[in-house]
């Protein structure tokens, strides 16, 4: 998950990697660090804390070098600590590393290390490897790295320097992602786009166990075992702007309120002249597709939330069976698969871990896999059998937003390329649905300007010690995205429950003043859920409902506040009452005092087990 960034250049290198660090500190800021090659020795600054803290320690250190790396940690092996962040050197301080990911035998490494006499300074992972380079390099750095990572198990994704050869990073990649790219008198590598789009548009993702010599000219991709090699090569369609706030208070407020655009981008050409619809990219027969009897949705956090609402959307447009499994217990249950299975991998930056390993997995047992991502070329779309890109943009803010509705709209289109292919929907009823999903990003629009009324309740709110969110059907899925947006943010206790749910055991947890959230949208089960609502309003909660346009003064009959948005077909609803919700998560947390986009112990992108 941690973040990194190296350069070789003309110019000094520390400026170039503060700015590459702060686009990517998303991914983990526990700590922060610097190396910067000047001359014949390595500077190195590390700092505990965010990055405001390395800069602040860096305001009283030289580093006029031209080569140059930086790391910003999510902690995993050791707690966030000056010693234990990144960059870590060797014995001789001459060999200076960052890594992202996880050695998996590096106890085995260290003992052997410590006995052959070498000296650690942290309790990490990352710093076996670096006395394990060491232990290997008589002058070639690159063969030195070779040599160590062939010993390696686990993940890692690192850039290299060494004293002994200025001008120099060598990089290596293992399921972690790694993206070099070159401009005009330097070239980079990268944990993630974002840190150089503010260089070049055009990179290359490096593959698993490729080995990449970077210097100011350009850069070398080899294997591992030294064989040339080539990356996957990409040109990346935002600019700077988009990953900065433009503006707001936050990136989290600003990616709130991108989501109408963000819909539509999600949306745009999808629909072929015949009304027919398509994928970004397809490497499955449509014969292959019509085989499928039996369907996997495999994601973690909010995409796995999406997942849950695609379920409905498949099954009921398709008539297949799909289950819904969280990523990181996917392929540790022996699930049944087979080359008529259809896994669905759903991750926004496309290099989350677990989802990726379930798609390994899911490969290894013949079945087919379809990915929707919002970064075009990452590792998940790579090992897919078809593509579909949700051309979300950037999200920064670690609290999924944008990339969540467009995980949502993705998978109604896929749900929908599914039965299109599969001839079991009535041409004309799926061109109703596509015209209902591009009425989406007006509507979101309009739900935006609930947000006066959302701070009202927010206020009202922000001191309970537990808030309930439930619903049924599709509102299900979005009462558990809601509880977890107000939790990963403002840090108070917030539960996702199946209204029908509720009398089997949670609605003991209901008491006087109780905020409890309901989603009481129009759907087939809209009169149930209105008996819910008066379940738990018969022992004292406070309800906020969110309903329909036009069903206010109905349910205000049972609720003590109400919200509404516009009326859609029942299957697309989740894409407009989620807005609402992340808006109460954004207000309450900001009452709180919580900083939003980097909320505590979290990172954005998950690139370890």
């Amino acid at each position: 998950m941690c973040g990194i960034i190296g350069v070789v250049g003309d110019e000094p290198a520390l400026p170039a990697i503060l700015d590459g660090l702060r686009r990517v500190e998303y991914r983990g800021y526990d700590s922060a660090g610097v190396a910067v090659l000047d001359g014949a020795r390595i500077d190195v600054v590390r700092k505990a804390g965010k990055l405001d803290a390395l800069e602040k320690e860096l305001a009283s250190h030289a580093l006029d070098g031209h080569t140059g790396i930086g790391h910003t940690r999510w902690a995993t092996h050791g707690g966030p600590t000056d010693q234990n962040a990144h960059p870590h050197t060797d014995c001789t301080g001459n060999i200076a590393l960052i890594h992202n990911g996880i050695i998996e035998n590096y106890l085995e490494l260290r003992e052997r290390l410590e006995r052959d006499g070498h000296q650690f300074a942290s309790e990490t992972d990352t710093e076996t490897l670096a006395h394990l380079i060491e232990s290997h390099f008589s002058g070639d750095l690159t063969a030195a790295v070779r040599a160590a990572l062939s010993e390696v198990e686990g993940a890692f994704s690192v850039g290299v320097i060494a004293a002994e050869q200025p001008g120099l990073i060598v990089a290596a990649k293992r399921t972690s992602p790694l993206i070099v790219g070159k401009s005009d008198g330097a070239t980079f590598l990268a944990s993630d786009p974002t840190a150089l789009i503010a260089h070049t548009r055009d990179m290359v993702h490096v593959l698993d166990d490729q080995v990449v010599e970077i210097r100011k000219d350009g850069f070398t991709i080899t294997t591992l075992a030294g064989e040339p090699a080539e990356g996957n090569p990409i040109h990346v369609d935002w600019d700077t702007q988009a990953a900065e706030k433009a503006g707001y208070d936050t990136f989290m407020l600003k990616e709130i309120y991108e989501q109408p655009d963000a819909v539509a981008d999600a949306l745009r050409g999808r629909s072929l002249p015949n009304d027919m619809l398509a994928l970004d990219e397809l490497r499955l027969a449509e014969e292959d597709i019509r085989s499928v009897d039996k369907v996997f949705v495999v994601a973690c956090g909010s995409a796995f939330h999406a997942g849950l609402v695609a379920k409905y959307a498949i099954e009921h447009w398709t008539r297949l069976p799909v289950e819904i499994e969280i990523a990181s217990e996917f392929r540790y249950r022996d699930p049944v698969l087979d080359r008529d299975t259809l896994v669905i991998a759903v991750s926004q930056s496309g290099e989350t871990i677990d989802t990726l390993e379930a798609v390994k997995y899911a490969r290894e047992q013949s079945a087919k896999v379809m990915a929707v991502v919002n970064v075009v070329g990452s590792s998940i779309a790579r090992e897919a059998d078809a593509v579909l890109y949700t051309h979300a943009g950037p999200e920064i803010a670690v609290a999924s937003t944008k990339a969540f509705l467009a995980q949502v709209v993705g998978l109604k289109l896929l749900a929908l390329y599914l039965a299109q292919v599969r001839g079991v929907m009535w041409p004309q009823d799926r061109r109703r649905i596509v015209e209902d999903l591009h009425k989406l990003p007006a509507m979101i629009a309009q739900v935006l300007k609930l947000r006066p009324q959302v701070r009202e309740l927010a206020e009202h709110i922000a001191n309970s010690p537990t808030v309930l969110f439930m619903g049924r059907h599709v509102g299900y899925p979005v009462a558990l995205e809601g509880a977890l947006k107000l939790k990963e943010i403002s840090y108070l206790h917030a539960e996702g429950l199946a209204a029908g749910e509720m009398k089997h055991g949670p609605i003991a947890l209901v008491e006087d003043g109780v905020p409890v959230v309901a989603v009481a949208t129009q759907c087939h089960v809209y009169q149930k859920v209105l008996s819910n609502i008066q379940e738990v309003k018969a022992r004292g909660a406070y309800v906020i409902a969110i309903c329909s346009v036009g069903d206010g003064e109905e349910v205000a009959r049972h609720a003590d506040r109400v919200l509404e948005v516009p009326r859609i077909h029942e299957l697309l609803v989740p894409a407009l009452v989620a807005v609402p919700l992340q808006l109460l998560a954004y207000e309450v947390a900001t009452i709180r005092g919580r900083d939003v986009d980097q909320p505590r112990n979290l990172a954005k992108s998950v690139t370890v087990e």
